[in-house]
Parts: structure tokens; sequence; C-alpha cells
């Protein structure tokens, strides 16, 4: 893995840059014959991450290529540091169409930058959120052919080997919208293997009492810190695939009840979407007539299939992510049969132009790649194509 560093060390930031905008951009580093120069700051995520947009350039050539930058907080133990850089090895071994490729990871003014593939289009989470605004979720056909793209992905990475040919064992543990990217071209990304889970050699593993990630889309069995496995992350998207389709998450924690007596403590990472000790209590109780009083409106196929994603009994779900990819895209195929990628891609549009109307009453996750969101012809136009 291309791992450079300015001084050979991690050094604590004692202050954050200030942010970057086009008509401020921010020198980074030359890697090789490529100088990287941050453009736009995109996100600031509450626990210090600073996602970046980035133009690389090729020495002697002024044709800039864009990129995403991640600025991570400096690790604080020589345990947490060993862990980023296991967490970015892994992720560099990852080469599918269907995953954000990780290039290089290089130490800068003491804090760790990941150089990441630029995907030209947003999150799905960003595309949820424009539903929401829009007042409806998107198609049972865009929301399958998303869904199945995912498990073509999480397929490669649980099935990758290394270089001894011995399987890696890799398993996501934090698929949720936030990691799944939307090209513009109607291609999906999985992103982020930062919480993934491996079999790698010399790994530093997560504390026992570590959940990782977004708990408000994890399995059971990965909350209450069992054993985790390929099925953990087809329970994951099956969360999504039911928000996706219906506009709501499965678990709603506001009338929760306090937690038993007796329950283990675990510590989760900081700002999950649902409190960890809420989730834990909710999947601890939780059933197929959970599954069913979300989805009973939905089509016998396509409950069917997160009936079986959804068991609480790891055993039970599809046995690959494959498997799960296959279903699927016959769900797909037999209920729209002409739907591709164009239509992906148009609809994607759409549903972002109509909820980027709103944008002034809800914040959208990617805001510097939607800055204005998309005006009324352009929405007209968007329209006219699909007559």
């Amino acid at each position: 893995m291309p791992t450079t560093t300015d001084s050979g060390r991690f050094v604590a930031q004692s202050h954050l840059p200030p942010p970057v905008t086009p008509d401020a951009p921010e020198p980074l580093f030359t890697l090789g014959s490529v100088r990287y120069v941050a453009v736009r700051e995109l996100t600031v995520m509450p626990s210090g991450e600073v996602l970046l947009l980035a133009h690389r350039y090729v020495l002697d050539e002024d044709v800039p290529g864009p990129c995403l930058v991640r600025r991570l907080p400096s690790p604080a133990t020589y345990e947490e540091r060993k862990r980023l850089v296991d967490e970015i090895q892994l992720a560099f071994r990852l080469n599918h169409p269907s995953i954000a490729q990780v290039q290089h990871l290089k130490i800068h003014r003491g804090a760790p930058h990941v150089v990441m593939e630029c995907v030209d289009g947003p999150s799905l989470d960003t595309l949820m959120s424009a539903g929401v605004a829009r007042g409806k979720p998107v198609s049972e056909a865009l929301a399958l052919f998303i869904a199945a793209e995912v498990a073509d992905a999480l397929h490669y990475a649980h099935t990758l080997r290394g270089e001894d040919n011995r399987p890696l064992g890799i398993v996501h543990r934090d698929v949720n919208p936030r990691h799944v990217y939307l090209g513009n071209h109607g291609g999906v990304k999985l992103a982020n293997f930062g919480a993934a889970y491996s079999l790698m050699v010399g790994r530093v593993r997560s504390p026992a009492n570590l959940v990782r990630g977004d708990v408000a889309y994890a399995s059971p069995e990965y909350v209450e810190r069992q054993p985790v496995s390929p099925a953990s992350d087809l329970f994951s998207l099956g969360v999504v695939l039911v928000e996706l389709l219906t506009g709501k998450h499965l678990f709603d924690v506001e009338d929760v009840p306090t937690a038993p007596d007796g329950m283990s403590p675990l510590q989760g990472e900081p700002f999950p979407s649902l409190p960890l000790t809420q989730m834990r209590v909710l999947l601890s109780r939780f059933g197929p007539a959970d599954v069913e009083s979300v989805v009973k409106e939905l089509s016998p196929d396509v409950k069917a299939i997160l009936h079986a994603a959804l068991r609480v009994a790891p055993g039970e779900r599809f046995a690959t992510a494959a498997d799960m990819g296959e279903v699927l895209r016959a769900a797909l195929t037999k209920r729209h049969p002409s739907y591709g990628r164009q239509d992906a891609q148009q609809e994607i549009a759409r549903v972002i132009a109509e909820g980027s109307c709103l944008r002034d009453m809800m914040e959208f996750g990617e805001a510097g790649i939607y800055p204005e969101g998309l005006d009324a012809h352009e929405i007209e136009a968007l329209s006219d194509d699909e007559d």
C-alpha cells in the first residue's frame, strides 16, 4: 500500500485549518509525480474527519483530475495508529467496479490523509433525504437495482483471498446509506471499509467491548459482540433496502423500554444515528412480525427478500451475498424487465432535483457536491427525458 509521511510520525493537531473553498484552495502534498490540491470542503463529521474534494495534477500537465481526500483526526495511541494503517491496507486490496477505490495513505502535517476515488454523484443517504424532502421514496426498481449492486460488492469482499490464497474473511460491518455512493452514470459504489473485520495477519483487533460503525444498521449478533459473518452484512443491507423502499427506518427508538438488568456494558463509537443501548433492546426483541409491520404494503416478491435477509439467526438468512444479489436481480427482471443503468441515472437525478427544491428546509449530506441543487428548468428537462 502506498503510504508516505512528511515527518515520519503522527503528531497532535493544534488547530484546524481554515475551510477550503474554490476561492481559497489548499495545496496538500505531492506523491511521486502527482500534486494534490484541495478545492472544496464537502463534509465535516462530528468526529473531526473532513471530506475534501481535491484535484490531482500530473507533473507537467495542467489538466486536473478529481479525487476525494479524507483528512482524519490524528490517532491518540499506538493501537489506534496501527489500526488505522491496517484499515487502509485492507481497503487498498479491494479492487471491484462497485467498490470505491482507496489509493493512498499520506501522513501530512501530522494528520492522516486518505486519497480515494471520486464518485461523481451523491451518497445513498443524500438520495434518501431528497426522497423524504419530496414526500416519496425512490421506485421499487431503483431500490432493487442499488441493493443488487451493493450485494455484488459485498460478495467480492467476502470471498477475497490474500497472497497466500487464504480467505481474508472480510466483513464490512458498517453497510449504511452514508457508505454507498451513486455515480452520475448509474454506477453504485460501496465505500469505507474502516470498520471491517478480517483475518489479515497482523491486524490489531478492536477492543472486545467496542461496537464500531453505525449501529442503526447493525445485525443482532454484532451489537452483542457475537461472531460476525457475511450474513451480518446482509442483515445491514436488508435494513438499508427497507429504508429505500419505504422512506422509513426499520427501527424506532422513541418508545424503547429501558435496558434490562444484567445487560453487559458495551461502548459504541461516537455519533451513531441511533443510540446503542436502545438498538440492543430493540434487536433483542426483534422478529419477523417487526419486519412485516414495516413491509406489509410492498410486493410479495420484495417482502420475501426482506424477510430472508432480516432473520435474527444468521444461518437463516441468504447463504451468500451472491445469493441475495441473484434474488434481487430476479425480482427486478420479473417486475421491471427493462430497468437498467440509464434508468437508474435518470431517476437519481430526478429525485435529487425534486428534493433539492426544498434544500432550505433540510440539510443534505453532500452540500459541497450539490451546493445549489437544480433549477426548475432542469427539473422540467429531466421530466421531458422520461416522456
